[in-house]
């Protein structure tokens, strides 16, 4: 097994043992070392958000000092689901190797199908309900930051 794969699998594990979470593992690597290794801790947390991916995103943000993780590489023992997908593209993290499939995932118990669903649209039942609220009051804050000289993108 790939030695990065292999620590992520390793931190996967823990979860199997410990109860803290599912069988995901993460790890970032950058220059050919790990940065970052984590865990799924949903169960440890109560935080549904503490996927491993994510955990491993922060850590390595931190480490690092820097929002972007361009010059890095995530390998992680499951197809990330859709919110960890939107974190690895936010942190710009171009290359992710993965185990499992979503599919396989799937196969025992957790499902994101519904997610993949409601973003393409074709969600059979809606499970959320998005609505607008007080647009050009909250659109003065996007002026705000259009028109301020010292901003930062990101």
């Amino acid at each position: 097994m790939d030695r990065f794969m292999k620590a992520a699998y390793e931190e996967a594990m823990k979860n199997i043992c410990g109860n803290e979470g599912g069988p995901f593992g993460a790890v970032i690597v950058k220059d050919g070392e790990i940065i970052a290794a984590a865990r799924n801790q949903v169960l440890a947390t109560n935080d549904p958000t503490m996927h491993a991916e994510i955990a491993a995103i922060r850590m390595a943000t931190r480490k690092l000092g820097r929002f972007s993780l361009e010059d890095c590489t995530l390998y992680s023992t499951c197809e990330p689901c859709p919110m960890c997908l939107g974190a690895i593209m936010w942190a710009r993290i171009p290359v992710v190797y993965y185990g499992a499939s979503r599919h396989d995932a799937e196969a025992i118990g957790f499902a994101d199908n519904f997610i993949y669903e409601y973003i393409m649209g074709a969600a059979g039942e809606n499970k959320l309900s998005l609505r607008p609220l007080h647009r050009q009051e909250c659109r003065q804050l996007f002026e705000q930051w259009e028109q301020k000289e010292d901003k930062q993108m990101y």
